[in-house]
């Protein structure tokens, strides 16, 4: 119990001193008139108040990654928990605010357009693709998923396509809609529900007699029922994305950069909001542990239940809030994806029109790009997605790298400290590397190949970064 205390306040503190610190590092301006008001257009740059701001974006990059990713990441054990704060703290919140507020600087660019800025045409030709493809993926499962549920809530009195049919025409209008009908009106509700959810999940893990494992050396182990197949390196790191640091966050932080009023707002939102995600995530990875009495009884419940994170988490509010707590849980359950994949369809649309530099104002011109988007996703319903869908946690903690590697180039070419970003970016890059190396979507080979092969591509990433710092500084030499 002391352990997950001391874990919140941590994650508390260091938004205030980590953040506030990150925050002096990038150096806003307050005076700057911000896109939503220079370029407002009242479709995708609207200005809007703060607090619906926040809880838009929160709800943007949480959708069901602090749920599921950190129940499935507390079958690990407290080792989950340090994850949770350290990544929360130095790395994905720091990842969140400069995409968000480097998104802000220049005049609200998708993130493809930013990493082509940094990284040259090159990167920003891949990353077009790359994350408008990763994009369609998170919108067609988020479509299919939601529709299974709802179609099983409601005792089958609709097929399943007939939900995925409304849910598409729901995704088409938010997608094509100004942001300020739809989105600003219903996200902060579901928004709301998740955060009073996790409350409520905290208090009665407070007010109650549970006992939450401690982070202490012998429980800082792999708890997983097969360690062997699941090393807790780099297994844990992909697993709890969403509660840690998440490459989907920075393809979702341009929509509300469209929309922040002052750049001095912009830790509030971006930086705030991933804080916020890692309690969430904190919390639920605790009542994980602690609903089937320990860690050893999770790992056995999810065995059991085919490791269907769904059916933990409605059997962990049941448990801990009642029959109100399920409901919440379903209404998440069902809600959260949902406001996922809308978003995922309209940061495609935006990071599109962003590539052909194709103005949005006009409903026809949104419609062009939106349109084939949708006919690809319905198409990918029809296939079954399971495979692919193994790859989307590894694809979305590499865009999450590349993205860091990307902030700390900015940061050297303003002159500005780059090991905030730098070390993260080393250590997600082998995260990543050695994931595709040793998992079973990957190569399968075997740990001591996969961690040496893993630390090579490491060290050759940051030689490569090195050489690009020193032709750059070259350059700056000659220019003078």
């Amino acid at each position: 119990m002391i352990s997950f205390i001391v874990s919140i306040a941590i994650l508390i503190i260091g938004y205030f001193v980590y953040g506030k610190f990150v925050e002096k590092v990038f150096g806003v301006d307050k005076k700057a008139v911000t896109p939503a008001i220079r370029l407002r257009d009242d479709v995708d740059f609207v200005p809007l108040p703060t607090w619906r701001i926040f809880l838009i974006q929160f709800l943007n990059i949480a959708g069901l990654g602090p749920i599921f990713g950190a129940i499935a990441g507390a079958m690990f054990g407290p080792s989950a928990f340090l994850w949770i704060v350290l990544g929360s703290i130095f790395a994905g919140a720091t990842h969140d605010y400069f995409s968000g507020m480097l998104s802000v600087r220049y005049d609200g660019l998708s993130i493809s357009e930013i990493v082509g800025i940094y990284l040259g045409l090159k990167f920003k030709k891949f990353m077009r693709f790359f994350t408008v493809i990763l994009l369609i993926f998170v919108g067609t499962v988020f479509l299919v998923g939601p529709a299974k549920i709802i179609d099983g809530m409601t005792g089958n009195t609709w097929n399943v396509w007939g939900w995925v049919l409304v849910i598409l025409v729901y995704y088409i209008l938010s997608t094509l809609l100004p942001i300020d009908k739809l989105i600003s009106k219903l996200y902060p509700i579901f928004g709301l529900a998740m955060l009073i959810m996790a409350l409520g999940l905290g208090v009665a893990l407070l007010s109650g007699t549970y006992d939450i494992p401690e982070i202490i050396p012998e429980n800082l182990v792999n708890m997983k029922t097969n360690p062997d197949e699941n090393p807790l390196f780099p297994i844990l790191f992909i697993t709890i994305a969403c509660g840690a640091i998440s490459g989907f966050h920075a393809t979702q932080s341009p929509l509300m950069a469209r929309c922040i009023k002052n750049e001095s707002l912009g830790r509030k939102v971006f930086y705030g909001a991933m804080i916020t995600e890692g309690i969430v995530a904190l919390i639920w990875a605790a009542a994980a542990m602690v609903v089937f009495d320990n860690v050893e009884g999770l790992n056995g419940a999810m065995a059991n239940n085919g490791n269907n994170a769904a059916w933990a988490a409605n059997e962990i509010s049941l448990s801990m809030l009642g029959k109100t707590g399920g409901i919440l849980a379903l209404l998440g359950i069902v809600a959260a994806p949902i406001t996922s994949g809308d978003t995922a369809f309209r940061s495609a649309r935006i990071i599109l029109a962003d590539s052909f530099n194709f103005e949005q104002k006009k409903l026809l011109n949104r419609l062009y790009l939106s349109i084939p988007l949708f006919v690809i996703a319905f198409v990918l319903t029809q296939i079954d997605f399971a495979i692919i869908w193994r790859y989307f946690a590894w694809s979305n903690q590499t865009l999450a790298t590349i993205v860091l590697w990307t902030i700390t180039v900015y940061l050297v070419k303003e002159n500005k400290n780059r090991w905030i970003t730098l070390v993260p970016a080393l250590f997600m890059t082998m995260v990543c590397s050695t994931y595709i190396l040793i998992a079973k979507e990957g190569f399968e080979l075997g740990s001591k190949l996969a961690y040496g092969l893993g630390a090579l591509v490491t060290i050759l990433s940051y030689a490569l970064f090195r050489r690009y710092i020193s032709n750059l500084q070259l350059s700056i030499f000659n220019t003078n």
